[in-house]
């Protein structure tokens, strides 16, 4: 290919032809890609796993997602002995195989996650809390999307660094649609990068460090995790087994998987759930302009109910 001060000496038809070119050899790459997968994967079979991840889960995929899902999707024809795509989505659209539509969904989610993620919410979070301590009541705080765990033993030392003792008056209930991540979660059990720009008064305070076999790993001390009770909650279920009314619901970094209208739905769901106080924290690019009769902004991605209840 011409280097850059040979493409300033071409001509306009020649630049034109060679741009044609690079498009040319960059198709057939793609399709020579395509055509080394282990299994077909036309469009008709993404539409498909569009279609059941979206009603099953209210998850969006992008066209550009294609190949993340062949490649998350392909281990699981593996897995099951599988020859085509079509057998497969055959198997799960007859529903017979619940532990499999739980793997095809957990093979589907993103979970990115890390401990003080967007951390300006922390101390809006900790402010809160002090003026509902005085009120004596028990305070009830819902983490929507708990992935790994990150995010709940976050709002956790939040709690304890801002009540002290009165944080015994808080309760935490952490769910996630994957069991995967779960799992990790409810172990609590993170590699020490995890907790790298943490500061040593916190590491100190709220982990345990490993040794021998488990050493370069952490764990959050059992106090921690005795605040919160993680399970299992799919947002589209119609019935969720948390009940308000809540003072606080993390749902940070999820609606934006949903489209408008789902996320409407679950909005209206968590509206009658909260405090009339009571507030919820979204992810830095989520807006719920859009549910304006339900929520108003506070700024920072934080709102809180859009009319008071009577």
């Amino acid at each position: 290919m011409a280097g850059n001060d040979d493409f300033d000496k071409l001509s306009l038809k020649e630049r034109l032809a060679l741009v044609r070119n690079c498009g040319t050899q960059l198709a057939q790459a793609i399709h020579a890609g395509a055509a080394q997968r282990e299994f077909d994967f036309t469009s008709a079979d993404f539409e498909r796993v569009r279609k059941l991840i979206y009603a099953h889960a209210g998850i969006s995929l992008a066209p550009v997602k294609q190949d993340m899902v062949y490649s998350r999707l392909a281990r699981r024809l593996r897995a099951t002995g599988k020859h085509s795509f079509g057998e497969y989505l055959d198997g799960l659209e007859r529903g017979q195989d619940k532990e499999e539509w739980e793997r095809f969904v957990n093979s589907l989610t993103t979970n990115l996650t890390s401990f003080f993620r967007e951390p300006h919410h922390f101390p809006i979070l900790a402010e809160h809390l002090k003026k509902l301590v005085a009120v004596g009541r028990p305070i009830r705080i819902w983490c929507s999307a708990a992935s790994t765990g990150e995010e709940p033993y976050s709002i956790a030392i939040t709690v304890q660094e801002a009540l002290g003792n009165a944080a015994s008056q808080v309760s935490i209930v952490a769910s996630d649609l994957d069991t995967n991540v779960l799992k990790t979660a409810d172990v609590g059990v993170y590699s020490e990068d995890r907790i790298d720009k943490m500061s040593p008064e916190r590491l100190k305070r709220f982990f345990l460090k490993g040794t021998g076999a488990q050493a370069g790993m952490v764990s959050v001390r059992p106090e921690l995790r005795r605040m919160v009770t993680f399970q299992r909650i799919n947002l589209l279920d119609p019935n969720w087994p948390v009940r308000g009314p809540l003072d606080v619901i993390f749902c940070r970094n999820v609606m934006i998987y949903f489209d408008k209208q789902t996320q409407y739905k679950i909005l209206s769901r968590f509206a009658p759930m909260l405090q009339q106080d009571g507030l919820l924290f979204a992810g830095h690019s989520e807006s719920f302009l859009h549910a304006a009769d339900l929520f108003r902004s506070l700024g920072k991605t934080v709102y809180q109910l859009a009319r008071r209840r009577d």
